[in-house]
């Protein structure tokens, strides 16, 4: 299902990548293509869509200087840090504007430091195109952090075992959760369903 419409077909190349560009996917790793620059890589997308025009590129260099990639557009991904290169994935999938975002642990490789900054700015990010975006991670702080609801899946076959709803109101600080109201009620909640 998707947007109440039951998405079937017998030709799987008729859904298209990402249901017709219609949902969006952030891996672990950053998967950049080497020979191509910070602002290729995020360029690559519309490229292969065919719609990389003049709106487009301004779209891009507006969602690079929200992650603070300003002044690194030419730079190589041998060139950046983990979380430079972090950001620019993170970019890369929301420059073509898919309405929903799926990420898988996309901040499990980096450092304590490196991913607070990668939750704020992904916190910043969405708030400028409020996208669905379905973010699996083991971290509980983490789900406080970023979502409006957490949910537990059980062992496989995986199935929705608990549902809690974040009661901290949005902007929310990263940096400040754990001292948020309903934070610390919220995540043994959590910790309870997940043992």
């Amino acid at each position: 299902m998707f947007n109440g419409a039951t998405v079937t077909t017998r030709d799987p190349r008729a859904l298209k990548p990402g249901f017709d560009r219609r949902i969006g996917y952030v891996t672990q790793d950053d998967n950049l293509l080497p020979w191509r620059s910070t602002l290729d890589n995020v360029l690559f997308a519309l490229e292969v869509q065919g719609r990389l025009n003049e709106e487009t590129r301004a779209r891009a260099q507006m969602l690079i200087r929200a992650v603070r990639l300003a002044g690194f557009e030419r730079y190589y991904p041998h060139e950046l840090s983990g979380g430079m290169r972090k950001r620019t994935a993170l970019v890369r999938t929301l420059v073509y504007d898919p309405p929903v975002i799926l990420m898988d642990e996309p901040f499990a490789a980096v450092d304590a430091q490196t991913r607070t900054q990668l939750q704020a700015d992904l916190l910043k990010l969405w708030d400028l195109g409020r996208k669905t975006i379905i973010f699996v991670t083991h971290d509980i702080t983490e789900a406080i952090a970023l979502g409006d609801r957490a949910l537990v899946l059980s062992r496989q076959p995986s199935r929705i075992a608990a549902e809690h709803p974040i009661p901290i109101p949005r902007p929310r600080n990263v940096r400040d959760i754990f001292a948020l109201e309903g934070f610390a009620a919220t995540y043994e909640k959590i910790r309870a369903d997940v043992q």
